[in-house]
């Protein structure tokens, strides 16, 4: 090997992992050519933030930890947003960052700070490498690491002297010492040379670490049956199926077959989405509040009881609670379960469904009560739908899209009041099948996620959902996507306003400030790019734009419809505290 980076991209390879995404930088060059030298893919984008949340959805849709490669400094703080939101979603990836030279930190080098201490608190741990020997352990013990227990990111930290040839960083520090004859010159011209033989020591064993493997845990059988004995004695169970329990992304048809085979009435969350395909019988989408307080029994399975169930609130008091979480921590998060499987949720199912048989028609006259609720608020939504005003109203856009998205569809979201109606309306076509930021409700991932999105799915149909206040963080990846040849279908909600933040400023504040956007051309924007662009104002122009946007990325490129909104009220009351 003629390099550290040759050292990190042969571990990278012995993964499995298929593309490394970067913005480039001289301290993380080495690692590029590595990694291009073995078949690995380098996809250099616009921002470092991009990078990392084009390798979370590799992660998600994989299980194959994704891998970015920053340059030091602001390289590195760059990527944080994205590195703290695949940690609240539990991505398993890899962030390797480039540093400065190791005999000059805290000496005023180019973009050195103290990135271990900066990346601590977003990963489940930081290697602070020294030598050119422990590269490749560290870059193999953070691949398994990151998919172990409960996923998330680690982060790499790769001095440049550690990367180059060694004839190449023997030079630079050569030529470093060599520059007066006085005795301070000599003591740090020696100081220098046995800093290089420490540094180079032991390098000349090249062998590649033995791939390490993630450590699953499995649920204890005495908790599955357990939890089975329970479910026989409910009456009105309730099945809620969170991010997590899509963790081991390989398995998720099998996962599917365990809701199917369990015959409770099911709700899907998260990375969920879509685990059951647009019309399976047990799938409910609406009124879930009322279900889980009306609940005898609650399965949340890979699901924490925070905001998005009012912090437990939502489950009735007397409901019995059984949790099924890689995170002991998050499975009693705010509600204290009767049942607790510290255990990866979707081989709880799998194992639950394989002991527990429901009785024909047990559940019967629950399901018809959830099913009449979800059945009267399709219709109200396909009422609302209906209203024409100035320009297309949010529900029709959404129903229109639900209409026009291939079978092999993969949906990203970002963005709020346009997305959010989104996540009502437009159902995921089956297992992931739908890409969004997670609970820490970042916004900005739509490019890197489309990205990630495509490049794992060639022959998918990728469309990525963009509030015009959101489309803001990822116009510039139009570039990128071209450059690159990731044909993704891009829609933009523009309402001209951060609406679900304005719909309750203004009501309780009488304020609109900092919230109105315009009705920007992001259309003629991409174009500048090399995109494809189509601009729709009405209704009528809707149903043709969306179909020509699927014929353009049939053809090969990416493109953006910008769709002017009307503003509704259908998600008035919806902040989230």
């Amino acid at each position: 090997m003629a390099h550290g980076g040759d050292r990190v991209a042969e571990v990278l390879r012995s993964h499995g992992v298929q593309h490394l995404f970067t913005l480039c930088g001289g301290h993380i060059s080495p690692i590029l050519t590595g990694a291009k030298a073995r078949g690995i893919r380098v996809v250099d984008l616009r921002d470092e933030a991009t990078a990392v949340f084009a390798a979370d959805a590799t992660a998600r849709l994989t299980g194959i930890p994704g891998v970015a490669a920053v340059t030091a400094g602001p390289g590195l703080t760059n990527a944080l947003t994205a590195l703290r939101n695949a940690q609240l979603a539990q991505s398993p990836l890899v962030l390797l960052s480039g540093a400065a030279p190791t005999a000059l930190r805290g000496r005023g080098a180019l973009q050195d700070i103290d990135q271990i201490a900066t990346a601590r608190p977003h990963v489940k741990r930081v290697y602070a490498v020294t030598r050119v020997r422990d590269l490749a352990p560290a870059v193999n013990e953070a691949m398994a690491l990151s998919r172990s227990g409960v996923p998330g990111p680690v982060f790499v930290e790769c001095p440049v002297d550690l990367l180059y040839p060694e004839a190449t960083v023997r030079e630079w520090y050569g030529a470093a010492s060599a520059k007066g004859r006085s005795l301070a010159d000599r003591a740090i011209a020696l100081y220098l040379r046995r800093h290089v033989e420490r540094m180079f020591e032991g390098s000349e064993d090249t062998t590649t670490p033995l791939t390490a493997a993630a450590v699953v845990r499995v649920p204890d059988p005495g908790a599955v049956r357990h939890a089975a004995r329970i479910l026989r004695r409910a009456e009105r169970p309730v099945l809620l199926v969170g991010s997590q329990a899509m963790t081991l992304a390989s398995e998720a048809p099998r996962v599917a077959d365990a809701v199917g085979a369990l015959g409770l009435p099911v709700y899907l969350s998260g990375m969920a989405r879509g685990l059951l395909g647009r019309e399976h019988p047990l799938q409910l989408r609406h009124q879930r509040r009322a279900a889980l307080k009306e609940a005898d029994c609650v399965i949340l399975a890979g699901a924490p009881a925070d905001f998005r169930l009012d912090y437990g609130k939502h489950i009735g008091r007397d409901a019995i609670v059984i949790a099924a979480n890689r995170s002991r921590r998050e499975a009693r998060l705010n509600r204290r379960p009767a049942l607790t499987a510290e255990a990866d949720a979707g081989l709880f199912l799998r194992q639950l469904a394989g002991i527990s048989t429901p009785e024909p028609g047990r559940y019967a006259p629950w399901f018809s009560r959830l099913k009449e609720r979800d059945a009267e608020r399709e219709a109200e939504i396909e009422k609302q739908a209906g209203v024409d005003g100035e320009f297309v109203n949010p529900l029709r856009l959404c129903r229109e899209i639900e209409r026009v998205a291939g079978e092999e569809s993969v949906l990203v979201a970002d963005g709020g009041d346009f997305v959010a109606t989104a996540s009502y309306t437009v159902r995921p076509r089956g297992p992931l099948g739908w890409l969004d930021p997670g609970v820490f409700g970042t916004l900005g991932v739509g490019a890197g996620f489309a990205v990630g999105a495509r490049l794992c799915r060639p022959t998918a149909e990728v469309w990525v959902l963009l509030g015009d206040g959101a489309a803001g963080w990822s116009l510039a990846e139009f570039d990128s996507l071209t450059r690159h040849g990731l044909p993704v279908i891009a829609v933009v909600g523009n309402d001209a306003g951060w609406t679900q933040i304005a719909r309750e400023q203004v009501k309780l504040l009488k304020d609109d400030v900092g919230t109105v956007l315009a009705r920007t051309d992001y259309h003629e924007v991409v174009r500048g790019f090399g995109a494809e662009g189509i601009l729709v104002k009405h209704t009528a122009e809707l149903r043709p734009a969306l179909e020509r946007a699927r014929q353009i990325a049939r053809e090969g490129r990416p493109v953006l419809v910008n769709v002017w909104l009307d503003r509704t009220d259908f998600r008035e009351g919806s902040i989230s505290m």
